[in-house]
This record gives structure tokens, C-alpha cells and sequence, in this order.
């Protein structure tokens, strides 16, 4: 295996047309392409963000229609890269949407897909409020993707939040993960690059995640700062609140280095949780 390539985030500032955002992904694609990227990722909902429900669902298509997969299939024989979209909305058989990503190799195949597993329902204190599930589908299987480099765990956005995804795709072989998102501005803010740094830290892997950044046309503001992290928690390069691309070298030797000094996945041990004595645990 090739011991080292290079990586590249798209950051998207996708609006509500699926054929405008699909151009502009196609472009930095190219971009990152052109200046030496073998994996390119896009952020979550890469071909629309679009709070109206009915028109989002207005403009969407069945997986094997969606014209964004298509021409990045297109693109990856064109550039034979893998790309890794990092979310598309996509209509399901059932009348439903999932919240999907797609890995793509330089053939134009598709290599797998995931379904966002945990959904984004909250209210914000700023007065935002969201709620996914009322939309989406979640995802109940992880899924981890052979490169030929290195394995790739993947996640979408509020799937950060939760570390034993993470540390359950390291364990199945993962020397790579990913969370593309649409982080709010607020939360981006206040937790988005320690949750990267987390992750990377936690499981001893790199962390490449592309986001949207910016004013959207939808009204939601969201945070940018698309980031790479190696397996140690240095982050490699890191983008701003604008689109663009950003790119690092990826040297797979470090998973091993990393997970060779802070052994974490070799000493998990099961345990159980239990009340002190006097007190009755609560489920």
C-alpha cells in the first residue's frame, strides 16, 4: 500500500438549487484535482440546503437519478480521483429522504454509501430550532471503506458527537474518519474543531471533514472551517468561513505511530455501571 497521498475538503456554501450547487462542486473538485488531491470530500447536504421542506423535497431525486452523484462519478473518471460526497439528500423508494454519502472510486463506481445515523433535533439558546428526524431517515449501520491507503470510517456532522462511533469504526480497522457537515455557526463555534481534534486524538486516526460555510440562501448562517487532523491532534490545514479548498498530505505511517504511543484501542476492557451502595441506579 501506498504510504502516503494527498487529501483535499471542498467547502461549499450550497443554496437551494441542486444543478447551481452541483457546478459549483464539480469546479473545486477539479480544483483540488489540479493541484494534487487523490481524495476529494464534500461537505454534508452538498446539493441543497433548504430549511422549506416541501420545496427540498420539490427538488430531490431517487439515487439512481440524483444528478450530483452523476456528474461526480463523471468527475472522478475525468480526474480519476476518489471522491467522497460527503452528503446528498436523496429521496428513498419509500417517499422518505436519507441523509447519504457516497464514496466513489476513479472508475466512477460506487464504493459505499451511509445513512446518517444520529439526526439533528434541538433548539438552539440563539432561538434556532432543528429538527431532522421530521425530514430524515437515520442510518443504523456504520461503515468503513477500503481505500488504497487506508481504511475510511464515515460519519455525517452530528455523528461527532457521539465518540463510540468512532472509536466502534477504528476498532473495525479505520485509519481514517470523517464527519462532513452543516455546522450552525453558534455550535461550530463553540465545539467544532475540539470535537475533530477529539476524535482524531481518541481513536489515534486522521480526521478530514469538509463543511458549509457561510450565509446561506435559505437563512442559516453556518460555521466553515473545513479541517484535516492527523493522528496525533495536529491539525494540518484548516479552511475559514468562505468556500474553497484546502488540501494536506496524509501519511499513513502516523496511524500506527500514534496508536503505538497511547495504546487506547488495544485496552478497552468491558465494564458495567452501578450505583453506590444505598442508592438505586436509574435507567
Amino acid at each position: 500500500m501506498t504510504a502516503k497521498f494527498t487529501a483535499a475538503c471542498v467547502q461549499m456554501r450550497s443554496g437551494t438549487s441542486p444543478a447551481k450547487n452541483t457546478d459549483d462542486a464539480v469546479t473545486m473538485i477539479r480544483e483540488a484535482a489540479s493541484r494534487g488531491a487523490h481524495f476529494v470530500q464534500t461537505p454534508e447536504m452538498s446539493n441543497a440546503v433548504n430549511r422549506d421542506r416541501d420545496t427540498l423535497m420539490a427538488s430531490l431525486s431517487l439515487e439512481e437519478k440524483d444528478p450530483m452523484l452523476a456528474a461526480f462519478r463523471a468527475v472522478a473518471r475525468e480526474k480519476k480521483i476518489f471522491i467522497h460526497a460527503g452528503s446528498l439528500a436523496i429521496m428513498r423508494p419509500d417517499g422518505k429522504v436519507a441523509n447519504r454519502a457516497f464514496v466513489i472510486d476513479p472508475t466512477g463506481e460506487v464504493l459505499a454509501s451511509y445513512d446518517k445515523i444520529h439526526l439533528f433535533d434541538v433548539d438552539l439558546p440563539n432561538g434556532e430550532s432543528w429538527r431532522e428526524s421530521r425530514t430524515y431517515t437515520g442510518g443504523c449501520d456504520g461503515v468503513v471503506v477500503d481505500l488504497p491507503w487506508i481504511k475510511l470510517g464515515l460519519s455525517i456532522c452530528y455523528d461527532v458527537r457521539f465518540p463510540y462511533l468512532y472509536r466502534a469504526l477504528a476498532e473495525a480497522g479505520a485509519g481514517m474518519l470523517s464527519a462532513p457537515a452543516c455546522f450552525t455557526r453558534q455550535t461550530g463555534e463553540a465545539h467544532w474543531v475540539v470535537l475533530q481534534r477529539a476524535r482524531a486524538i481518541e481513536t489515534g486516526s486522521f480526521m478530514i471533514s469538509s463543511a458549509q460555510a457561510g450565509q446561506h440562501e435559505d437563512g442559516r448562517e453556518t460555521f466553515g472551517h473545513s479541517i484535516i487532523v492527523d493522528p496525533w491532534g495536529r491539525v494540518l490545514a484548516e479552511a475559514d468561513d468562505k468556500p474553497g479548498v484546502i488540501l494536506a498530505e496524509i501519511d499513513t505511517a502516523l496511524v500506527a505511530d500514534a496508536r503505538g504511543r497511547i495504546p487506547t484501542l488495544q485496552h478497552t476492557r468491558d465494564f458495567t455501571v452501578r450505583a453506590p451502595k444505598g442508592q438505586r441506579a436509574t435507567a
